[in-house]
């Protein structure tokens, strides 16, 4: 009685917002995981072997073909890696049927493993999606990053937050088919595009809610997080901790240049970021997730992606060492690892 009744108000709700938007409203709404309020993830629960693997996030490694990839990994401590698929990316979506298994293949080599990908994906529909996601789950990758939203010029907040919702609720149903989490990243600030939906925590915190799925996530960073919310972020964290299915790792100190107060990327320890209590709350609320490293702090071109160095790379290579191993000591003290 009560699972027919949420299917019943499943269908209610989202007639006229999906049905225009081409999805099929039976299948979505008989689909059990959608939204018979089951929250657990396939690879989320207690003893996860996936829980505090380190992986770096692959754009600081883009000096680097596959192997050489995947060396690094093994020289500087990682567990597994971040795998850009995107434009631009160690992957072009457009050869990821080719690609992703070399990339795969040489990371294995190594012992080690492709844990989640970052992607652009924005679109159920688009084909190079379904690509992405097939390749992946193949593969027997478990996590990816999706693409932004942003808050449009037009249009109020509810209308912004529907639309991201109708996005979203169709991803949700690809990414079961294909047995993969998408996980949407909380960013600060804003683009050309606009102000990053997600950034507040709480608009992406009530879709997610809205659409129960366990195919469906946050990627939290508690980095933008707290740029966003320097006071507030543990309570963002706590409305949206339900649905964290991985995490990123960075620091940031606010700077005045030009006249201007911004935040400004640093090594890990050497910023603003409260790291022993998050990862006291990750503790205390039995978060057990994979974990992102990212290096967003001048490496020589290797924090924006760059194809080539313009510094020695022994010297990238030790400073990733360094935040590494101050994120193992953190984890360590925490009881997380």
């Amino acid at each position: 009685m009560i699972t027919t009744r949420r299917k019943f108000i499943a269908r209610s709700i989202l007639a006229t917002g999906l049905g225009a938007t081409g999805v099929n409203i039976r299948s979505f709404a008989g689909s059990q995981s959608v939204i018979s309020g089951k929250t657990s993830l396939p690879a989320g629960s207690k003893n996860n072997p996936e829980a505090f693997r380190i992986s770096i996030f692959s754009k600081h490694l883009q000096w680097l073909d596959y192997d050489g990839m995947a060396k690094a990994l093994e020289e500087i401590g990682f567990d597994g890696v971040d795998l850009t698929v995107r434009p631009g990316g160690h992957v072009l979506p457009e050869r990821v049927e080719e690609d992703l298994p070399k990339a795969a293949a040489s990371v294995a080599k190594r012992g080690k493993k492709i844990y989640m990908l970052t992607t652009a994906i924005d679109n159920a529909d688009d084909p190079l999606t379904t690509k992405i996601l097939k390749t992946a789950s193949s593969l027997g990758i478990k996590h990816y990053r999706m693409g932004w939203g942003h808050y449009g010029n037009s249009g109020s907040v509810e209308e912004n937050i529907k639309s991201m919702q109708l996005k979203l609720s169709k991803l949700a149903l690809l990414n079961e088919k294909y047995s993969i989490s998408g996980e949407y990243q909380n960013h600060s600030g804003a683009s050309a595009e606009g102000v990053y939906f997600g950034g507040a925590i709480w608009d992406i915190g009530m879709v997610l809610k809205e659409i129960n799925s366990p195919w469906l996530g946050s990627q939290y960073d508690i980095y933008h997080a707290t740029i966003e919310g320097a006071n507030t972020w543990p309570i963002g964290l706590k409305l949206i901790s339900p649905f964290i299915r991985s995490i990123d790792i960075k620091d940031f100190k606010w700077i005045e240049k030009d006249g201007k107060i911004r935040s400004e990327a640093v090594p890990l320890g050497e910023g603003m970021v409260d790291f022993r209590k998050y990862f006291r709350f990750l503790k205390d609320n039995n978060l057990e997730i994979p974990v992102s490293l990212h290096y967003e702090y001048p490496l020589g071109g290797a924090e924006n992606g760059a194809s080539g160095l313009t510094t020695d790379s022994n010297k990238v290579v030790s400073a990733m060492k360094k935040d590494l191993s101050f994120l193992k000591d953190l984890l360590k003290e925490s009881g997380l690892i």
